[in-house]
């Protein structure tokens, strides 16, 4: 691909982008700890959906910390998967947002609004490098056809790179 193809590329997505206002531009989701947390292991989903990976993010905090829905929807699950409590909600966007090893304060089928305590961080959160770590998953669809999503790209902090491509 030629110099002047990319930035053609690049000056129409620059120009066709729309354009938002600062509040428009904010996300819609929140960060389910606060304050904002340390990411102390990031998104890392294995190349075949079978395959070992990281399917969340961890977020270091301190044992006991309030657990925050990051955003309103209802409560699809809340106890234990595998000996870790787990809490599950579901979003009107179809996003559904995990949040281990929380001891939930919600039950299945509660409607939760953004930023109120879904749960309290326990311990035991392997690999944590804080006093605790919460891992904050999220994914579209359920079942083997659900897609697992980077949690920060719902805060808007994910970058999009356009790197050139040959002819």
């Amino acid at each position: 691909m030629t110099l002047r193809r990319i930035l053609i590329t690049v000056m129409a997505v620059t120009v066709l982008a729309p354009h938002a206002s600062p509040v428009a531009a904010r996300p819609s989701y929140d960060w389910p700890l606060q304050p904002r947390p340390a990411v102390t292991r990031p998104f890392d989903p294995p190349a075949k959906r079978w395959l070992p990976g990281h399917r969340g993010v961890d977020l270091g905090a301190h044992t006991e910390a309030a657990v925050l829905a990051a955003r309103a929807g209802t409560v699809t699950f809340a106890g234990p998967v595998a000996g870790r409590p787990v809490v599950s909600v579901l979003h009107s966007d179809g996003v559904t947002t995990t949040y281990e090893p929380v001891t939930p304060r919600v039950r299945r089928g509660e409607h939760v609004v953004t930023g109120q305590v879904i749960g309290y961080l326990d311990t035991g959160h392997d690999g944590c490098t804080a006093s605790a770590c919460l891992h904050w998953g999220a994914k579209l669809g359920s079942g083997r056809t659900a897609t697992y999503l980077n949690p920060l790209g719902l805060l808007g902090l994910l970058r999009v790179r356009l790197k050139p491509v040959s002819d």
